[in-house]
């Protein structure tokens, strides 16, 4: 067991450690502690290192309400997702939390389920628990609700690109991102590939589409609208993509699924109709979830970095709260080759 740190009188060992103590062994004010803890201070590095030594030294734990009261503000942030047991949104949300446990906030999260009436039911939720920020992970939310909603508090949204004061956008190179896997597949001699494409009124999954597309035309390819089937970004729907694909009878060598979920999916239909992955056919899919290293074969995906995006938007909050510009370097896509790719037999 730890012995009490010996730099502590008997006193401060004795009782439960309190803004005022933390103060006292730091040589600052009462006040200059708490607006530190609120992210209001600018003092110096010296000063800041002080408390945050203090803090440390008594193991003191704020007070929410206190500091509530104090500050005007909860302590918590919320967290629009759209569905929370996704395994790529719930990289996302680990993320966010981790950078707002540092921070001393708490995270509430909701989700949205891709219906915008929903969204804006739970937005509203939100705002009356009186949340100090937002973070909203995609979703089919308009620029004017956001818009609406920045006049409040500040507003973090990921997926898209948006100037509007109070808030800060995230995005990810969709369009690169699906040019990747399709060079990939292309640069393997695959010149047949099939597209299972997220539903298209998302604009990752359009632009994941325009990728695809794109990409063809740049390697000399047609685009055969044959070869593209919409799905849901879901693992039943790439199952289901893959066996309509398979019933078509239409001839690919080579699959790029728009996110691994899907291509989990796909590859489950293709073993059970007879196809070896990447023997028969290679598959692609786009995100890069944990999981994927871990399939049977090892999955080849484009990264899109999802724990990074949601720290980025929980760190992006942090400055907006504190009335701090934000600067962030944008996503870059990454494609991660895995074993579930190989040169096409001629």
């Amino acid at each position: 067991m730890r012995s009490p740190n010996p730099d502590l009188s008997a006193s401060e060992r004795s009782q439960k450690s309190t803004l005022g103590h933390v103060a006292k062994r730091a040589g600052v004010s009462p006040s200059t502690v708490s607006r530190i803890l609120n992210g209001t201070a600018k003092v110096s590095a010296a000063k800041q290192a002080a408390v945050e030594e203090a803090i440390a030294a008594l193991n003191f734990r704020p007070n929410p309400a206190a500091r509530s009261l104090a500050g005007g503000r909860t302590m918590s942030v919320g967290v629009l997702t759209q569905f929370i047991d996704s395994p790529f949104y719930g990289e996302a949300l680990r993320g966010i939390e981790d950078v707002l446990h540092v921070n001393h906030y708490v995270p509430l999260f909701v989700s949205g389920h891709w219906k915008v009436n929903e969204e804006e039911e739970r937005l509203t939720l939100l705002q009356e628990r009186k949340v100090d920020g937002i973070i909203v992970l995609t979703g089919k939310l308009s620029d004017d609700v956001l818009e609406e909603m920045s006049h409040q508090l500040p507003v973090v949204v990921t997926g898209r690109h948006i100037q509007i004061p109070n808030t800060h956008g995230i995005v990810f190179d969709d369009f690169r991102g699906a040019k990747l896997a399709v060079r990939h597949l292309i640069g393997l001699g695959h010149q047949r590939i099939a597209y299972i494409s997220g539903p298209l009124d998302h604009v990752d999954a359009a632009q994941r589409l325009e990728g695809y597309k794109d990409e063809l035309q740049a390697q000399g390819l047609p685009f055969d609208p044959g070869l593209v089937i919409e799905s849901d970004f879901q693992e039943s729907g790439g199952y289901k993509a893959m066996n309509s694909l398979l019933a078509s009878r239409i001839s690919f060598s080579g699959v790029f699924a728009a996110n691994d979920q899907m291509a989990y999916g796909a590859r489950l239909a293709l073993s059970r109709a007879g196809f070896r992955v990447p023997e028969d056919i290679s598959l692609v899919g786009f995100d890069d979830l944990p999981h994927s290293a871990f399939t049977l074969p090892p999955l080849t995906s484009v990264r899109q970095q999802v724990y990074e995006i949601g720290a980025m938007a929980a760190t992006a909050m942090m400055s907006l709260i504190k009335g701090e510009m934000v600067t962030q370097p944008p996503v870059e896509a990454e494609l991660i080759v895995r074993e579930s790719t190989r040169r096409a037999l001629r």
